[in-house]
């Protein structure tokens, strides 16, 4: 059965409503454009994210429901915790951000092909914006594990994470959501929820209280210094 589906202005950032987005393939909005920073701030902005393999058109997704871990009520497990502080990983923030993007790319192997190499390009140079974020986790100085995505005021829009060890982007994720929560942040996005996200404790939420969230929240203002550089230390509990 044949589809309409809007092709974006090369030039005009605009996006169609979220709202006639298909149910089948579920979120899939638009296509075309590009990956330029005033694109993707104003898509982020609308609950709008690109998604496509190498060879395709740029493809606009808002799917429904909507993934998302509430940070402030992330809890590790015990067994998560006492891994930690036997592992000796160190945690950061925005210390490698270029280097976790590519991590995500290359160890998810060839089937990855969504991060293609315009979407690292383009995500490498929201980090040199400001936009793009990363949490980074250490093993004797070799990187083992992170995750990285955009922050729209109090929403954290999550894009990727990548363990090459046990526990590395479970911790990683621990971290940020204490770090964030301290920081004023609200919510982050998981976009389409997987096995993996749920038992993390993902949960999903319908589009419209997910949309006046966002509306609500994306204009609103961290804690001074919740991006800053920095080692993240072990969360209070």
């Amino acid at each position: 059965m044949a589809i309409y589906l809007p092709e974006l202005d090369p030039v005009d950032t605009h996006f169609p409503n979220p709202e006639t987005a298909l149910d089948d393939p579920n979120g899939l909005l638009a296509f075309g454009g590009d990956l330029r920073p005033e694109r993707l701030v104003s898509a982020y902005r609308q609950g709008i994210f690109p998604w496509y393999s190498d060879g395709e058109p740029i493809l606009w997704w808002s799917p429904a429901p909507r993934a998302i871990f509430l940070p402030d009520k992330f809890r590790p497990s015990k067994s998560l915790r006492k891994f930690y502080r036997k592992s000796g990983y160190q945690i950061t923030l925005n210390k490698a951000c270029h280097e976790v993007i590519r991590q995500c790319a290359s160890s998810r192997g060839p089937d990855a092909t969504w991060i293609t190499t315009s979407m690292i390009q383009a995500y490498q140079v929201m980090h040199n914006l400001g936009y793009c974020h990363s949490v980074e986790v250490w093993d004797q100085g070799k990187l083992v594990g992170g995750l990285y995505g955009l922050q729209i005021g109090t929403i954290f829009c999550g894009e990727s994470m990548f363990s090459l060890a046990d526990n590395a982007s479970k911790i990683a994720l621990w971290f940020f959501c204490r770090h964030f929560t301290a920081h004023g942040g609200t919510l982050i996005d998981c976009q389409i929820m997987n096995d993996h996200l749920e038992s993390l404790g993902a949960i999903e939420i319908k589009r419209r209280p997910f949309m006046q969230q966002l509306h609500r929240d994306r204009d609103a203002i961290l804690k001074i210094g919740c991006y800053t550089a920095q080692e993240l230390l072990l969360p209070s509990e």
